[in-house]
């Protein structure tokens, strides 16, 4: 049932697209100082990998971002609305898992293939074209996938509270994306995302804060508590112990932890922002800022979720809540209107506004993550690969900037029509499993098994996807009776899809390779990768290359130095994410679930307590830590300006940034990359 949206279209517009202006002119703005006072120019190489410097703070924030899309905070809502205090667990820990497992992947790969661009080049190094293309369409529906649910999920919610119409808001959330990712790269979605993640965080304080300490309706975890307790009474849960929603034991929860747990790691290990992220990050700093962003991460579903589909069950039954005396339709918790009917109920016009913002954040810095993945991939693979092996750094960038502009509105034309034909951001949320997860295992073996063969890496997706499709549409028609969005949208087609699409290939791989013959690679392909050529790029900036970030040539030592600490965070990693994984999805949960534990009063607000305080942890990492990492060269960077303003100059021309702060070595300002020291000669 529609509501009277409690803002107005005007606030809708200016929220969209003047806050996607003032993004767009400060990413232009640090653009040009970036330039002006570390020699930070922006060749196809720092466009596409940030010189690959970043440090763990800023991609542990940047991981953040990119994984709390929109249905981050109105899927998990809508889970906790629908199955209780387990739904929220269940969505951070089946998310959670898939990043902390990629830190071990992101490690290889800088390990391997230290000059990639894309993941793609990897697969093309080693199995050629074949395994190339097949590997380029199952990245590209990932990326289509993820995009289109961002848009989905954003634009009902702008439609829900401003009346925005769907479509328009479709096409103008990407306008500021756009504009700010043109104009810094990779190096925009880290600066943005940064920002992005900050301001997440303190809006979802303000929610749990709201609901658990100061609502005149809620006001305190135990008044929460026996609403809830309430609210099982009057419509009891199928599937949950004593119908309760304050217990782990959800049987219907269950199984969408099992779809969750499955279908993202088809979104991490098949999306190649992820693996953009881990080839811009300096190698030493790739594990620790993907352990950071994944332990950051698990606190913004569990805690956002708790919070905001608790509060909308809670209020339900009160006038504030804005379907008072009806329940929620299936169709508007589907849509994502959880989180967004519980602030409106908890804080009035300001929930409204604080939930657009909310919203905002985390779809335009998703959706430039996914811009930047599908624009290195068409630029680097595409491109580059078939068409023009000799493209320079200059034509790279501007294909690059071509393809974000192109995929953008490709991207919200087919966003609208899904909205059209009933296809809403739950819906793609479970079904992205069936469609890309049989691509998961051949794509991770590329770097971990040396013996998987062409036949295993080309074949295995494609058979894996008509299974899971047969097993999915099958399971629908045999439980619906009939194939439609309801029947196919259902838990048991989607839980039988995904697990499909993602075992199947433990079967597929193996008999495939020793059918055809082991491979034994021996990955030195995959070394050969090479830089792009930005000579001419340098050269019309007046700026030495060997001074911009990332662009010095490495010498042998520093490379076997390199290696070195990359094969130790290797076993660091597989012994530490495989042990994370473990605690959050067999020994925290299960023990709950298999005992059925209805929570107390007591242990309800311990739960509760211990969510704030994993939030405040995250905002210490991506928040504070970035900062402190960059704390010297946003110095250097605030002397240059000071010395321009002065008078005297503050303009890195030509020069080492070294040279320019007195000190033989620094970082890249504001992100705090570390740059390969320049050493010069000082006469005296």
């Amino acid at each position: 049932m529609p509501i009277t949206a409690p803002l107005s279209q005007g606030f809708g517009y200016g929220i969209v697209l003047g806050l996607g202006f003032a993004f767009a002119f400060g990413m232009m703005l640090t653009t040009y100082v970036l330039k002006r006072y570390n020699a930070e120019v922006q060749t196809s190489e720092m466009f596409s990998t940030a010189g690959r410097t970043v440090k763990s703070g800023l991609v542990a924030s940047a991981v953040v971002s990119s994984w709390t899309w929109a249905a981050t905070l109105l899927q998990s809502s809508g889970v906790a609305y629908r199955y209780g205090v387990s739904g929220p667990f269940w969505y951070a820990s089946g998310a959670t898992v898939q990043i902390l497992l990629f830190a071990t992947l992101a490690i290889e790969l800088k390990k391997k293939a230290p000059n990639a661009h894309t993941f793609l080049e990897i697969i093309r190094a080693r199995y050629g074209v074949y395994g190339h293309l097949v590997f380029t369409v199952f990245g590209l529906m990932t990326n289509i996938l993820v995009t289109a649910m961002l848009l989905t999920g954003g634009s009902a919610v702008v439609t829900s509270l401003t009346g925005v119409p769907t479509a328009a808001a479709c096409f103008l959330l990407p306008v500021g994306v756009i504009m700010y990712t043109i104009a810094g790269g990779i190096k925009a979605t880290f600066l943005t995302d940064y920002v992005h993640t900050v301001m997440i965080l303190i809006i979802i304080l303000i929610f749990a804060f709201t609901a658990y300490t100061t609502n005149a309706n809620l006001g305190s975890p135990a008044k929460v508590y026996d609403l809830l307790t309430a609210a099982a009474k009057a419509h009891p849960v199928a599937g949950n112990a004593e119908g309760s929603y304050l217990t782990m034991r959800s049987q219907e929860g269950a199984i969408f932890f099992v779809i969750n747990l499955v279908g993202n790691f088809g979104t991490v290990f098949m999306d190649n922002g992820y693996y953009n992220k881990a080839i811009a990050a300096s190698p030493v700093h790739a594990l620790p800022g993907y352990v950071m962003g994944g332990l950051s991460w698990f606190a913004i579903p569990w805690l956002a979720a708790t919070t905001m589909g608790l509060s909308a069950l809670a209020l339900e039954s009160n006038p504030v809540f804005p379907t008072f005396p009806n329940r929620m339709l299936n169709d508007d918790v589907n849509a994502g209107l959880v989180l967004p009917y519980a602030a409106v109920a908890m804080l009035g016009k300001g929930g409204a506004a604080a939930t657009l913002l909310l919203v905002f954040m985390a779809v335009t810095s998703a959706s430039s993550s996914e811009y930047i993945a599908v624009s290195s991939i068409f630029t680097y693979d595409v491109y580059q690969t078939y068409f023009n092996p000799q493209a320079s750094g200059k034509m790279l960038i501007n294909m690059a900037h071509s393809f974000v502009v192109i995929y953008a509105i490709l991207l919200a034309a087919f966003s609208t029509g899904l909205y059209y034909i009933g296809i809403s951001m739950g819906y793609l949320y479970l079904m992205m499993g069936v469609i890309i997860s049989s691509a998961v295992l051949p794509a991770t073996l590329t770097l971990m098994w040396s013996k998987q063969n062409l036949a295993a890496a080309a074949l295995s997706p494609i058979l894996g996807l008509a299974c899971s499709l047969i097993a999915w549409l099958v399971t629908a028609k045999k439980e619906g009776g009939n194939l439609s969005v309801a029947s196919t949208g259902a838990n048991n087609p989607m839980l039988a899809g995904n697990v499909v699409a993602l075992l199947s290939p433990c079967i597929f791989v193996p008999v495939l390779t020793y059918a055809f013959g082991p491979q034994n690679y021996d990955y030195k392909s995959m070394a050969a990768i090479r830089l792009a050529n930005d000579e001419d790029v340098a050269a019309a900036a007046h700026v030495d290359l060997e001074n911009i970030p990332g662009g010095a040539a490495q010498t042998v030592i520093d490379s076997e130095a390199e290696q070195k600490k990359l094969k130790r965070a290797s076993l660091i990693a597989k012994s530490m994410t495989c042990f994370l994984t473990l605690a959050l999805i067999i020994l925290w949960p299960m023990p709950m679930y298999g005992s059925a534990y209805i929570f107390s009063k007591k242990f309800f607000t311990g739960w509760v307590s211990i969510g704030i305080l994993w939030m405040f942890c995250s905002a210490f990492c991506v928040g504070l830590y970035p900062l402190f990492e960059g704390r010297h060269s946003m110095a250097n960077t605030f002397k240059g300006i000071v010395r321009d303003l002065s008078g005297k100059g503050g303009a890195v021309r030509g020069r080492s940034v070294g040279e320019f702060s007195g000190s033989e070595e620094s970082t890249s300002p504001v992100e705090g990359s570390e740059k390969i020291p320049v050493v010069t000669k000082k006469s005296g």
